[in-house]
């Protein structure tokens, strides 16, 4: 039997964002930036070369993180 079409529970904007540079702000004013490498259903995020900002400036360097979707206030593509 055939199943009908079901919508995505995916966001769509992140997966037009995936292996692109992208901004994350967490909850507590955080910030993050790196290459968007995977997502699930619940925004938790998977970033490659990430770093946390501090005033727009580099304050430590993380390579490959997990930011857990629960805490995630935005995502934001980077040009």
């Amino acid at each position: 039997m055939a199943q009908p079409n079901k919508p995505s529970l995916l966001p769509e904007a992140l997966g037009r964002a995936l292996n692109s540079d992208v901004l994350v702000s967490v909850k507590g004013g955080q910030r993050f930036q790196g290459k968007l490498r995977g997502y699930d259903i619940h925004m938790n995020l998977v970033l490659d070369e990430g770093v946390s900002l501090d005033g727009g400036k580099v304050s430590k360097r993380y390579g490959t993180m997990l930011i857990r979707g629960d805490g995630v206030v935005f995502v934001a593509p980077l040009e």
